[in-house]
């Protein structure tokens, strides 16, 4: 295959590549090589987000251009191990911007060529056009933190340049010219047809279906896009938004599953957007759409007032210290049984609440933590950026007359003394109208995470089993301030894994729930498993303190393995209940503590406290003598496991 070479450059040489010829250059003069980088933020062949500036902890961060079943490619990236061998306090990192390939196969590329270095799919070029790559293998030394491009050429240069850096000399050679493969980048020559890109009819209509949404007067975002000179005035720093992936706030990996509201951009939108701003974010003339549409965000979602709406008990938040969770109740003032679709619950206080939960009480309420026990039904749930909650039409969940709704409230204080008056709004189906399904509600958790001081990426796995069939809708992810990533599969008996939804970086600003497009059928015996990393390392901005070892708490500074799910058992009906929620309940401590998945704990799979807990007596809880602690075997096991998770009151993955 012949591959288009840019023009103007300066040598040219035929090189052989697997699958045929290809065009190999040097670097001419015409394709400018950035002073520094600007971050981004990639999916590498693992499925887990990697980006620049938290590389904070390292000598040098060092990029190399792959490219699939090349030769050249294959070399630097032998030679690249080597260095990541030698100078361990460096980061090392591989960059694919060929045009089509897909992850699946720099992820195959990968394994069969025995890669340890992350390779990062920067699948719209947006990573490698900045940086002004033109062949693979060519080689990049950063400087951390400002992310300054201290040497760029051939990786036998850069290791040169590294060896400099370690003596604490200066880079003595910052330029070594190269050839390889050539990595064509159409983009880079079209900057005057990117100075053409219409505000009003492409970029406006993009922000309004998008962005306006939460950037509107009284939305939640920063500042609204009310008009273009708004708009341009912010420029710079959405498009370092997109391209770090932050903005918009939708995390699912592309690959994996289809949702209901997606609210990502398309990859021709992403580039559009960054191109046009990289032009100077130019206005072709006209009326401006933004501002014709300007408006006021509604106060419920799609300004659709509730059929119910529950006054949760105003809340002062103190301006520091720590708030033990809340437990107010209100009562329920419907006179007859109703069934309910959506419901959205409204942060009065957004700054200072972490997350609200509600359940149905169907008598009197018990005092504090003691009131959760009594919930019967779950409406849906609030973490920081999460939205509305809502089933299918034709599934419900009931909520009988009277009573009380109890809520669960986690106030973080921030600095100022606020009240809180948040409420929840429900949505019924028109009196009469019964559903035929009933929506059911689970938490997988695994309680007896352990994450280990100064270390990121750390994995964390937990699990339930379906002990009938079941069709799952929708999932949210929940973690603390390190949490990094987390994916979900689906692992049947017969070992077919099938991966539902993966999130390459959580962020705890933007806690979704996530509705598949069509329901997951879950066979009997199938485990949904809930995988998490964490990055309690000073690489995380957010981390309160990356020296201790946390462990599970309530409070955002420790740290939780939360995933919530809703769920339909396929031999249910209303009018013919059949809940078998608590049956797989009964496996949760199992799933938390059985990371190979084979229905025991080995000793081997458990660390830290749970491990100095268990060692002693884990002879006398393996009745068996098979060398691990089976379902039965477990309820000697669980008076030691529970004092280790004791705390006052129900917690989130109860």
């Amino acid at each position: 295959m012949r591959m288009r070479v840019l023009a103007g450059v300066a040598g040219l040489a035929i090189a052989v590549a697997v699958g045929g010829s290809a065009l190999a250059y040097r670097v001419g003069d015409t394709v400018t090589v950035a002073t520094a980088a600007d971050d981004f933020r990639l999916v590498d062949h693992t499925g887990l987000a990697r980006s620049l500036r938290r590389l904070v902890d390292v000598d040098a961060v060092v990029v190399v251009s792959q490219v699939n079943a090349d030769a050249g490619s294959r070399k630097a990236a032998k030679a690249l191990e080597a260095l990541k061998t030698k100078y361990p306090k460096s980061e090392f990192l591989m960059l694919n911007s060929s045009l089509g390939v897909t992850r699946a196969a720099i992820t195959y590329e990968a394994k069969a060529q025995g890669y340890t270095i992350p390779v990062l799919h920067d699948d719209l070029q947006l990573a490698g056009e900045q940086l002004g790559i033109t062949y693979a293998g060519e080689a990049f030394v950063l400087q951390p933190r400002t992310l300054k491009v201290l040497y760029h050429g051939t990786v036998d240069g850069a290791g040169k340049a590294l060896a400099e850096l370690k003596a604490g000399k200066a880079i003595s050679v910052a330029k070594v010219a190269g050839s390889g493969t050539a990595i064509v980048f159409p983009e880079r020559g079209m900057r005057a047809e990117h100075a053409k890109i219409s505000y009003e009819k492409d970029i406006a209509p993009i922000l309004a279906d998008k962005c306006v949404v939460c950037h509107q007067e009284g939305g939640v975002g920063p500042f609204a896009m009310k008009d273009y000179a708004t708009v341009k005035g912010w420029a710079p720093m959405m498009r370092e938004a997109i391209r770090t992936d932050t903005m918009p706030p939708w995390h699912p990996d592309p690959t994996v599953g289809k949702f209901k509201h997606d609210a990502s951009l398309s990859n021709d939108q992403v580039k559009m957007l960054v191109h046009w701003i990289e032009a100077g974010a130019p206005r072709t003339g006209g009326a401006d759409p933004l501002a014709i549409s300007a408006s006021v965000a509604p106060e419920w979602p799609g300004g659709k007032t509730p059929d119910l709406v529950l006054q949760i008990p105003s809340y002062t938040i103190p301006a520091s210290g720590v708030v033990d969770y809340q437990y107010p109740t209100t009562a329920n003032t419907t006179t007859e049984t109703r069934w309910v679709k959506s419901s959205s619950i409204l942060p009065g206080e957004r700054r200072g609440v972490h997350h609200i939960l509600a359940g149905y009480i169907p008598g009197k309420p018990k005092s504090g933590p003691a009131s959760a026990s009594q919930w019967e039904n779950s409406y849906g749930e609030f973490a920081v950026g999460g939205g509305a909650w809502e089933v299918p039409d034709g599934w419900g969940v009931p909520l009988p007359a009277g009573g009380t709704m109890g809520f669960q409230m986690h106030y973080t204080p921030f600095g100022k003394e606020s009240v809180d008056n948040s409420k929840m709004g429900m949505y019924f189906y028109p009196e009469g109208k019964t559903p035929t399904y009933i929506m059911r509600h689970a938490v997988i958790g695994d309680s007896f995470i352990e994450l280990e001081p100064n270390k990121d990426f750390q994995k964390e796995i937990g699990y339930l089993e379906f002990p009938k069939e079941a069709k799952l809708f929708s999932m949210l992810a929940h973690s603390h301030l390190r949490g990094q990533a987390m994916k979900v599969d689906m692992v049947e008996k017969s070992g077919k894994v099938t991966q539902l939804i993966n999130l390459p970086r959580y962020d705890f600003n933007w806690q979704r729930t996530y509705d598949f497009a069509e329901p997951i059928l879950v066979p009997a015996g199938a485990k949904i498993v809930s995988t998490w990393w964490y990055d309690n390392s000073v690489r995380n901005g957010a981390n309160p303190d990356p020296k201790e070892t946390i462990i599970w708490g309530d409070q955002s500074w420790e740290e939780m393995h939360y995933t919530s799910m809703f769920y339909q058992w396929t031999d249910e009906r209303v009018g013919a209940e059949a809940d078998a929620t608590k049956q797989m309940l009964a496996g949760k401590v199992m799933g938390g503590l059985d990371d190979n998945l084979d229905g025991k704990v080995q000793l081997s799979e458990t660390k830290g406290r749970v491990y100095k807990a268990l060692a002693p007596k884990f002879a006398e809880f393996d009745a068996n003598k098979d060398g691990g602690i089976d379902a039965a075997e477990l309820k000697g096991a669980m008076p030691t496991l529970m004092s280790l998770t004791s705390r006052g009151g129900r917690n989130r993955s109860e």
